[in-house]
């Protein structure tokens, strides 16, 4: 078989489902994919929004890799499964779960089947809050390290640390059955080779860098000191991780037999290391340096990569991390983000659409016409909103909001802070207070933007991906105007899962190098969206309203700031 002919996997965990896409390496094309959504996630299992608790059960993850694996490869030809010479996997993060001795979930053995507490907490459960304040508070009192030094100074509740500590202090059983804390990335890896040996688990270096405090100058993660003074079981924990990270180009081995049978591939299919959707992802957008990937979807992932160096020494205060070798070979990777992006908007819907679901149904009339009456008037609100912001100029006396619906991720993590909407008058209407939510990520964004380069890292431009970017030249136009900044929007609408596509390709030694297989497997540039200079001069001024605004806030919803 000529490498060119040759396919790989990139399967991508996503919040609400996984997709799988064949790729043929010779090109990047994508020849087929297959979704499938989470099944006790869509019914709202194991979560609690009100107390920002959202947990996935491990065998969600599984059964919808089986069948999106499927099938993917079933819609690429009947051939297609015996040329597929690598998978690579991505995952949301930071994304933990307490496993056993063999590296297995504790929701897979008995007696912790409905267990929260034994599924992966995901990215945007904050339940962890107390311990991530904790942490940063030793972290600058034990008298070694200040371990926060890498990941901004600011260690979130989002991260892996604060999160396996909080279970550990909520769950007696789950703690005494736990012999390891592990990511969702270097999970699933696991699971496909067969690997249950802990000590031959590669640990993302992506994962372990930005979120649980690794680093090469540390000798690897804290030191059993500083953990022990947060719990007794850290330490053991800790020990279980190994010292070495690794990166996404590399191999942890092959497919193992029970995987190899039910996907229907061939033994030998090389599989990588796991890796973060959003750095994943900015590998398959075309990541350079000093361009700043945004991954746009319910929350956004900002990613930016810098060549070891000078400049790449400077270290950035507030953001989630900047780890060698963490998006690309050789680079320093920066992440930031916002805890609420596309989630904002819909919140927003959600508003509107309550009477939809408490009014509706109780209504004369039959049941299948008001259920698809409803669908109809929830596939409309967003667009139909757009349209109508779109005419509506940015001002001054417009509705002013804040982004942090879900606290606030960068610059400077708060998962305490909530959203606010001031300005509103008896003629406000549903459009305002929706441009005014537009603006307010875009602030967001550009808050991150700022941050950066006021620390001296040089940031050109940008490149957006994921849901947002690709249905509404609406928000990306605003974004760009906010940022007064130029955005590349590539081609194709799977930019994840050709990022893990790429790696798998390399990680199988198809590629060379992670340069080659971005080279010659990139999807290129659709659109290129370009900030209007009257509509950032305004801006400007909007902007330093936003942040007056969430100054205020913030000294309300933090006291003794």
């Amino acid at each position: 078989m000529r490498d060119t002919d040759s396919l790989v996997l990139g399967i991508d965990f996503g919040t609400d489902s996984v997709r799988s896409v064949v790729v043929r390496t010779g090109d990047g094309a994508v020849l087929s994919s297959g979704v499938k959504n989470y099944p006790r996630w869509q019914k709202g299992l194991f979560c609690d929004p009100i107390e920002n608790r959202f947990r996935q059960h491990p065998l969600d993850h599984l059964e919808t890799m089986e069948a999106s694996v499927i099938d993917a490869l079933e819609a690429a030809g009947r051939s297609a499964a015996a040329r597929v010479r690598g998978i690579a996997v991505d995952t949301t993060g930071s994304s933990p779960v307490m496993a056993d001795a063999r590296g297995r979930p504790l929701a897979l053995r008995p007696g912790f089947e409905e267990n929260p507490n034994a599924m992966f907490l995901l990215w945007k459960d904050h339940t962890a809050v107390a311990e991530a304040e904790e942490i940063n508070r030793l972290a600058r009192s034990w008298g070694g390290p200040d371990y926060t030094k890498y990941v901004g100074g600011i260690y979130s509740s989002e991260w892996f640390w604060a999160k396996a500590l909080h279970v550990l202090r909520q769950d007696p059983a789950v703690a005494a059955a736990s012999d390891t804390v592990i990511e969702h990335c270097d999970w699933m890896p696991a699971v496909l080779t067969g690997c249950e040996d802990l000590a031959a688990i590669r640990r993302s270096r992506c994962a372990a860098g930005h979120k649980a405090m690794w680093h090469a100058d540390y000798g690897g993660y804290p030191a059993d000191e500083f953990l022990a003074r947060l719990h007794p079981r850290l330490p053991a924990l800790k020990a279980s991780l190994g010292r070495d990270t690794f990166t996404t180009d590399k191999p942890l081995g092959t497919l193992g037999r029970e995987w190899a049978t039910r996907l229907g591939l061939p033994r030998e299919t090389v599989v990588a290391v796991g890796a973060f959707d959003a750095h994943v992802g900015a590998v398959g957008a075309g990541i350079r340096p000093h361009r700043l990937v945004k991954v746009m979807g319910t929350s956004t992932c900002d990613v930016l990569v810098v060549p070891k160096g000078k400049e790449a020494e400077k270290l950035v205060q507030g953001i989630c991390g900047q780890v060698d070798g963490s998006v690309v070979p050789d680079a320093i990777g920066y992440e930031a983000g916002q805890s609420a992006f596309g989630d904002v908007y819909a919140w927003f819907r959600r508003l509107l659409a309550w009477p939809l679901e408490a009014i509706l149904p109780s209504l004369p009339g039959d049941p299948s016409v008001k259920k698809a009456f409803a669908e109809g008037i929830l596939e409309r609100i967003i667009p139909s909103l757009e349209k109508a912001a779109l005419e509506i100029p940015p001002e001054e006396s417009a509705p002013l909001a804040l982004d942090w619906m879900n606290g606030r991720r960068t610059p400077d993590a708060n998962q305490r802070l909530k959203g606010a909407i001031a300005g509103i008058s008896l003629g406000t209407d549903a459009p305002r207070i929706y441009r005014a939510l537009v603006e307010a990520t875009a602030y967001g964004s550009r808050a991150i933007v700022e941050r950066f380069r006021g620390e001296g890292i040089r940031i050109d431009g940008a490149i957006a991906v994921a849901g947002v970017a690709r249905k509404s030249p609406f928000v990306i136009q605003t974004v760009a105007n906010v940022m007064d900044m130029e955005i590349e929007v590539p081609a194709g609408d799977q930019a994840v899962a050709l990022g893990a596509a790429m790696f798998a390709a390399t990680a199988a030694g198809v590629h060379a190098s992670m340069a080659e297989a971005q080279r010659v497997m990139s999807s290129g540039t659709e659109r290129v969206y370009r900030p209007d200079p009257e509509q950032a001069k305004r801006y400007d001024a909007l902007y330093a309203r936003y942040l007056r605004l969430g100054a205020f806030v913030q000294r309300e919803l933090t006291p003794g700031m």
